[in-house]
């Protein structure tokens, strides 16, 4: 968990985190998470978040950080996590007693312990029932932006209601990960914003309100315990009392919408029309501000959390610098300073040869293995050390540029 204070001018002037498995060691999670003896269950127990927020205000508290001058408060939370809030809830969380931790008062407010995070994939069967339900995987993605995914939201519940109807029965609300921080300082249910809700398979992207088929394929009642999606730029209401009283906030600090980490990052790098952002991490991530989204198989349509009427597009490549690694060290001898020399030393379209490259099961498109062409299109086993090196960087990012084709974006000229 990590909190940043920004001044008028937008420049920093705190910064602190919370390290789940370290600081919050009684917890005993790995990387934050609990990973379940099946290998494709992963959850995150709801209250070392809750602690972690706690801990994070005490540490500012201590460091003499001034909270009477916050005017405003927002955040972004891991995209795909739910938390599921048990009936009454809504009382205890809205008259907390500001003399305890939030996490004393909370602790019996979750009809589900440990939340499905973005990391799970045991909903398999409820994402082919979904997509049967609604007529198949493009008709899902045209209503909500994405084909079914385990990780889900709309799939999450399914599993949860056809597995333990009685819990899905004594849960009031179900938040997102960042509905649910917004709600710890709003001290009342906070809405899902429109860009968070549409990873979710529920969301109809184009009329922003749940979709009635998605909901009624995933779990009786399911609109009522979401409650109305709202627009991510939407000023929801005043801080609770509960942080006037414990850590001196202003009453007058407004709560701004909390939204997933990938609207966010959208936001954050200040992307306009027709940008497009790659983040080269162990994913390579494209973030694209669309106006005209034609949602695909792969890839997601989201709503842009700066302009609800516009949209952005989200495609993950598994094959991203492990890749890029793998043939440093291989053709490059492990240097970034000769796989550099290498690629400058060829030609932009490296004479016709092309190779696509997936140590890995790749996600956009579902495939693996090595694959060479030579410039008269015939596969090939190997290629010399630069020409390998330019057709590694090229197909990525040739591949990037199709995809994102495929989903609306349009190259200006």
């Amino acid at each position: 968990l990590k909190v940043i204070a920004i001044d008028e001018q937008l420049r920093v002037i705190y910064e602190d985190n919370v390290h789940f498995d370290k600081d919050l060691p009684e917890f005993k999670t790995q990387g934050g998470v609990y990973i379940h003896g099946d290998r494709l269950t992963v959850t995150s127990p709801v209250l070392m978040w809750v602690k972690a927020l706690d801990m994070i205000l005490e540490k500012m508290k201590s460091s003499g950080f001034n909270f009477s001058q916050v005017r405003a408060l927002s955040g972004a939370g891991q995209q795909h996590g739910s938390v599921y809030w048990k009936k009454g809830s809504i009382q205890i969380l809205k008259n907390a007693s500001s003399r305890l931790p939030l996490h004393q008062s909370l602790k019996d407010c979750f009809s589900v312990s440990n939340s499905p995070i973005w990391m799970d994939s045991s909903t398999a069967s409820q994402c082919s029932a979904l997509e049967k339900a609604v007529g198949g995987a493009q008709h899902l993605a045209s209503i909500t932006g994405s084909r079914a995914y385990e990780r889900f939201t709309g799939n999450q519940i399914a599993k949860i209601y056809s597995q333990n109807p009685e819990v899905y029965m004594q849960t009031e609300r179900i938040s997102l990960v960042s509905s649910f921080a917004a709600s710890l300082f709003l001290g009342a249910y906070a809405p899902i914003d429109y860009s968070d809700g549409s990873g979710m398979n529920l969301l109809h992207i184009w009329e922003k309100a749940w979709s009635a088929s998605c909901l009624d394929a995933c779990a009786p009642g399911l609109g009522e315990k979401l409650g109305c999606p709202v627009p991510s730029h939407s000023v929801l209401g005043p801080i609770s009392p509960y942080y006037s009283q414990r850590y001196g906030f202003s009453p007058d600090c407004k709560i701004v919408a909390f939204t997933g980490d990938n609207p966010a990052s959208l936001a954050g790098m200040r992307l306009q029309e027709g940008d497009i952002a790659i983040s080269l991490g162990t994913s390579d991530t494209l973030f694209l501000w669309i106006q005209e989204p034609t949602p695909a198989l792969e890839g997601h349509i989201l709503c842009n959390p700066v302009d609800s009427q516009t949209y952005m597009a989200l495609l993950c490549f598994k094959n991203g610098s492990l890749m890029r690694e793998r043939i440093r060290d291989d053709c490059a001898s492990g240097s970034w300073d000769e796989f550099s020399k290498a690629l400058s030393s060829t030609v932009a379209g490296n004479n016709g040869n092309l190779g696509f490259y997936f140590d890995v099961m790749e996600i956009t498109p579902e495939a693996v293995g090595i694959h060479r062409f030579n410039r008269d299109n015939q596969k090939v086993s190997d290629f010399p050390k630069e020409v390998e090196i330019r057709a590694l960087i090229e197909g990525q990012f040739m591949a990037k540029r199709i995809h994102a084709e495929k989903l609306g974006y349009k190259v200006s000229k």
